[in-house]
Parts: C-alpha cells; structure tokens; sequence
C-alpha cells in the first residue's frame, strides 16, 4: 500500500510538472484561438469561424520545436484543404465516391505546391472535414479559406509576440541527455568493479534511449532559431543559442562514444576480463565531470560552474588517462580507454574548446594493435 501510495503521488507530481511546462503553449493556443476568431467574426464577417480558431491552435502547436516551415506548411494544407473541398461540395455533393475523389484532389494539388507530407495530409484532412461534418451548405463557403489563412497568421504572430524561451528549453534537454550520460558511466563503473554485468547492461540501455531525446534537442534548436528571428525579444539569446547549436554534434558524439564504451564494459564482465582499477576510477571520475557539465549546461551567464570549470574536470579526466591504464591488458581494456578518451574531447568540445585543442590536452598513446584509433 504504501508503495502503490508513494507510486501515485509521484505520478501526480509529475502530471502537474507536465501541466507547468506546458503552461505558456496553452495560453498561446487560449489566446490565439480567441483573437482568430475575433478577427474572422467581427472584422472578415463571417458568422461561424470555425477553421480560424482551429488554424491558429495548429499553427502554434508546431511553431516551437520545429521550422518555421512546418508551420506555414501547416496553414497552406489547411487553406488547401478547405478551398477544394468547399468548391468540390458545392458543385458535386458529398458520398462514398465523391469523398474517394476530393481526397485524391486535394492530395495532388497539395503534393504538386509543395510535396512534402505535412501539407499533403493536412489538405486531405481538411477537405474530409469539410465534405461530411461542415458542408459547403452550413454557410461561409469560400469564406473558410480566408479563415484559414487568418488564424494561421495570427498564430505566428501569437507564437512571435507571446514565445516560449528559444535557449531555456533546449538547455534542459542537453542536461537531462548529460545526466542520463553521467548517471550510466558512474553505474558502470560500479558494475565494472563488482563483476556485476546486469548493473552495467541496464546503464547500456538506459544510454541507448538518448537517441531520441538528442533528435528532440536538434529539432528544438531548430524552432528556437526561427523563434529567434521572428521574436525580438529574444534577440540577445542568439549568441547563446548559437553555442547550443555548436554544442548538439559534440554531445551527440559523446554519448555515441558511451554507448560503445559501455558494450566493452559490459562484454568485459561476460568475458570475465579484469580491467586495471585505475581505468575504472577513471570511469567514475568521467561520470563526475559530466555531472560538472550537465550543471554547467543549466547554469545562467556568470553562475558556476561555468565553461571553465567544467573543461578543468575534463582535463583532469583526460590527463589520468595514460597508456599505462592499459598495458598488458585485452581487446576490451583497450576500447574502454579509447572511448573514455574520445567522450572527453567530445565533451570539451561541447564545453566550447576545439577538437585539436581539446585532442592536444591528452596524453600521447600508442592504440592497441586491433584498436582503431577513436580520437
């Protein structure tokens, strides 16, 4: 009971945390959704502007965590839809063949615009809609296109003057990413020095379920830049959000570098090879800097710690990381410290250092003879 109690507390923490982070998006949509259908009413005269409102919800729906594009993508499927499912109801009627039809139209005018999937579905969408539940005879034909098109443009224009904070939310995908990063080395290391394999296979998957947060981050990034550019009160975050966007393909590296470095690791306990205890200190200690740098990640301008101190602990991982780790040992040992390696100049470069900077911190190595040099 008390666990089941505790489970249930922790599910409605985390649905209110779900409801805050969502807080601003629901009052851009709120606020969209009723200026687009004051603009349609009371200003274009049309007397039931449902797809206004409709239009500006969908409009910001994608305007954050994706281009600008999709979003215009998104309004033009919608006009699309609308505008030939309107003039083909009218003209022919509604039924099995006649849906059957529209659809085809509406798909092919929307691929010969533009192509891409997005606009393609949302005109074929909205034409269906049009054909069986608001028919061209409810009143507005013609008319619905305009409003289309209005509350698509006031939702870029909500989503502009009202914008969720372009750097902020991809700072905290980069952290969490780094925090899963650092939370499977330390276990691993702790696998490693038990000889507990089951340890280290669940830090491998936890590790391996980063790829779609990383492909998240890059998707952010890319609706911060066109938030950015169309918000001016983001302006300033350019140089910040230029040096996430720097940052996403050292720390897509970095955690690819992990994911094999935990395979060793984890082949290494199977195999029962023993890997010299300072090579698994270092392990642990590189847990411990990504920690520094996942903080760093989080941490305002002038707050600690900052780039500096992260790239310290870095160095001071890197530096340990001599030849001698490794001398006499196996195939795995030899890979581990390779990819240890490799994960701490990809993260001084995510630190804002130089990958040849970063690489000339190490200590010279001779790689094993089966190992391909990683770094």
């Amino acid at each position: 009971m008390d666990a089941a109690r505790e489970s249930g507390v922790q599910r409605m923490r985390t649905a209110a945390l779900r409801v805050r982070s969502s807080l601003l998006p629901i009052i851009q949509c709120a606020i969209g959704a009723g200026l687009a259908w004051f603009i349609a009413h009371h200003v274009i005269g049309h007397p039931q502007p449902f797809f206004a409102p409709m239009a500006a919800m969908i409009s910001i729906g994608v305007s954050f965590g994706a281009r600008l594009r999709r979003s215009v993508e998104l309004i033009v499927g919608v006009a699309v839809g609308i505008g030939i499912g309107d003039l083909f109801v009218s003209q022919v009627g509604t039924g099995v063949w006649q849906i059957s039809l529209l659809v085809i139209l509406a798909m092919s005018t929307a691929v010969f615009l533009d192509g891409g999937p997005i606009i393609t579905m949302q005109a074929a969408s909205s034409a269906v809609l049009v054909a069986t539940l608001l028919p061209p005879h409810t009143g507005g034909a013609g008319l619905r296109m305009v409003d289309a098109l209005v509350g698509g443009l006031v939702g870029i224009v909500v989503a502009a003057a009202i914008p969720l904070h372009p750097v902020r939310r991809a700072r905290q995908q980069a952290a969490d990413i780094l925090g899963v990063m650092g939370k499977a080395l330390t276990e691993t290391a702790d696998g490693l020095l038990e000889h507990d394999a089951d340890k280290i296979k669940e830090a491998l998957e936890s590790a391996r379920n980063t790829q779609a947060p990383i492909d998240s981050l890059r998707n952010t990034l890319e609706g911060s830049r066109e938030i950015i550019r169309i918000s001016p009160l983001y302006w300033n975050s350019r140089a910040r959000l230029d040096r996430l966007r720097e940052a996403a393909d050292p720390l897509d590296n970095a955690i690819r570098n992990t994911r094999v470095l935990l395979r060793r690791a984890l082949t290494s306990v199977r195999d029962d090879e023993v890997l010299d205890p300072r090579l698994i200190q270092e392990v642990e200690k590189l847990g411990q800097a990504v920690d520094v740098v996942r903080r760093m990640m989080l941490a305002e301008p002038g707050d600690q710690p900052d780039a500096a101190e992260a790239t310290r602990q870095l160095r001071s991982v890197g530096k340990a990381a001599t030849k001698d780790l490794v001398d006499g040992a196996g195939l795995s040992a030899h890979v581990v410290f390779a990819q240890l390696r490799s994960v701490v100049v990809d993260l001084m470069q995510v630190c804002g250092v130089r990958r040849l900077s970063a690489m000339a911190l190490l200590p010279p190595t001779v790689p094993h003879p089966y190992v391909t040099p990683i770094d």
